[in-house]
């Protein structure tokens, strides 16, 4: 049996994607920090599910812990990385930037470092649709180019994005950077826009709307994101013989076996429509307190996902009303409302 190690398996997507390798059968280690950036318990209910796996073990640890990183790299020697771990959340970093260097620089290095000793067949790493920051041509792809981030967490994923091309043309290191755009789905964080809206309306307090509700996200049902996930792990990039023999359309690099890879639903929803169907489900209107555009925030995003579809042959298509409906009957059951 193959086996990966993934980084954030108490997170929300580790988790998802967790369960779907084990499913598949494979072997997972999970590696999480159990930070307090949102409530803790939430992470270790996932992680408790996962461990009624035999084929699951979970470890505690932080990524900027290279000691503890690599002690358990070497003693598993898992055959795949996926790179999960993360300061997550665009605003917070407006916050606490210092997290977001710790977490997503020194710990990314830390997690190349133990692959690239490995050697392990195919390092795969998350990256982000806010690096695409002030592009405008939409739908996004991957050969655009990405220079300029609006938030330091935005730069710091770009930033990953240039390390893991370096360390794949150095050492021949398989690597897929992958840009999630706008995840939701059951067992999300507490700081998402659908958990705040949701939680919100059904305690009948006013909800926070950004520019006026004149925004438009590719929402990204968990489920669809983490198995095309699954479907990259064979879909290893491989070093091409010439720029020539890089197909049109492929983002793969010239002089490494190195690939961005967008991961969306290939549809831009209005904010407000997507509140409209938390509304619906909730069986209320929310109470809208309508707020300029937050520092940091973009109006539209919006993904092209051929390549994703060329390499694994996969589409994300859950429609956002579907993903709301699902995510609303979790959040009841889950908090007993």
């Amino acid at each position: 049996m193959r086996k990966v190690l993934v980084t954030g398996s108490a997170g929300f997507i580790g988790y998802h994607l967790s369960q779907l390798l084990l499913d598949d059968g494979f072997v997972v280690v999970g590696y999480d920090g159990m930070t307090d950036y949102y409530d803790v318990r939430i992470k270790e209910r996932r992680h408790a599910m996962l461990s009624q796996n035999e084929r699951f073990s979970a470890h505690v640890g932080m990524l900027e812990d290279f000691d503890a990183l690599h002690a358990l790299a070497m003693a598993e020697k898992p055959d795949v990385i996926v790179h999960l771990a993360a300061q997550a959340g665009v605003r917070y970093s407006l916050e606490n930037p210092r997290a977001y260097i710790d977490a997503n620089i020194v710990g990314t290095f830390n997690v190349m470092e133990c692959a690239r000793e490995l050697g392990v067949d195919h390092l795969l790493m998350a990256s982000t649709s806010s690096v695409y920051g002030a592009n405008e041509d939409m739908p996004f792809d991957e050969l655009e180019r990405v220079e300029t981030q609006m938030t330091l967490y935005a730069a710091t994923k770009k930033a990953n994005e240039a390390m893991a091309h370096s360390y794949a043309h150095l050492w021949t290191l398989p690597t897929t950077m992958f840009r999630f755009f706008t995840v939701y789905g059951p067992w999300g964080r507490p700081d998402m826009a659908l958990f705040k809206f949701t939680r919100g309306i059904l305690n009948g307090e006013p909800i926070d709307i950004y520019n006026d509700g004149e925004m438009y996200r590719d929402f990204t049902y968990v489920t669809d994101l983490v198995r095309g996930i699954r479907l990259l792990i064979d879909a290893a990039p491989v070093r091409p013989s010439s720029r020539d023999a890089i197909s049109p359309g492929d983002s793969l690099s010239p002089v490494a076996p190195f690939r961005v890879v967008n991961i969306g639903n290939g549809e831009k929803v209005r904010l407000l429509d997507f509140v409209e169907a938390i509304e619906a489900e909730c069986g209320t209107e929310a109470k809208r307190n309508y707020m300029p555009m937050q520092k940091g925030d973009v109006p539209a995003t919006w993904a092209d996902t051929a390549l994703l579809q060329r390499l694994t042959g996969y589409t994300p298509k859950t429609d956002f009303r579907d993903g709301v409906r699902q995510f609303v009957a979790w959040y009841r059951d889950y908090y007993g409302v």
